[in-house]
């Protein structure tokens, strides 16, 4: 008797455990807490600080000043970014680093049958012969470095043939501001190359070839 009393006590307390530890997911969820679902592929933004983000906004005429491209693996969603060096980041993590925790989510059209298994998994041995590589402050478009949306736009280009994001000459953008002068000169010296081929984020953001998927502020 006194066994089946501790067996039901059990029971009893093990369920309010269960539930409880229920209730706090659901909090959890009510308060954006819950890692969100994307699929691999998706291309996320965010904006950056710093003095080199400052030159960027300006340079771009835009708030985003990073990018990076959203993989799963083993059901872990990851954040393939050109920082320094380049890596995989946990998306949450990655998340965070932005302002304010705004990101913008984009996923190519017609993603489904473009981004095949077979696709991603080539992007993935791509983005692994990219890994590591140094950060490339230069903006150069070589493949010995890299960075942020120069990865998404070669990655894509390279497995699908698609070009997300039109290409640009450093020449086109606005380079007047006093802020992207000192960049300018800290990097360049007095030989900018005006002419270096150059994709940006907001380049790669609008694209007709994207549609947004999520923005959350």
């Amino acid at each position: 008797m006194y066994k089946f009393i501790f067996f039901v006590l059990l029971a009893f307390s093990t369920s309010f455990f269960i539930l409880a530890e229920s209730s706090h997911t659901r909090k959890s969820i009510e308060k954006g807490m819950p890692i969100p679902l994307f699929k691999s592929g998706d291309i996320i933004f965010q904006t950056t600080t710093g003095g080199q983000s400052l030159a960027i906004k300006l340079a771009t005429k835009s708030i985003y000043t990073h990018v990076g491209l959203v993989f799963y693996e083993n059901n872990i969603p990851l954040v393939y970014e050109a920082v320094q060096p380049v890596k995989k980041t946990p998306l949450m993590e990655w998340i965070k680093k932005g302002v304010d925790g705004h990101y913008v989510v984009k996923r190519i059209i017609g993603a489904d049958s473009i981004l095949s298994p077979d696709r991603l998994n080539q992007l993935q041995v791509r983005f692994y012969a990219f890994i590591n590589k140094n950060y490339d402050l230069y903006f150069g478009w070589s493949d010995e470095k890299m960075y942020c949306s120069e990865l998404v736009w070669k990655l894509y280009k390279s497995t699908t043939g698609l070009e997300i994001g039109r290409l640009q000459k450093l020449s086109d953008f606005d380079l007047t501001s006093q802020e992207v002068k000192q960049k300018l000169k800290e990097r360049y010296g007095t030989n900018i190359p005006y002419n270096e081929v150059v994709i940006s984020p907001q380049s790669i953001f609008d694209s007709n070839l994207l549609v947004t998927i999520k923005s959350h502020r």
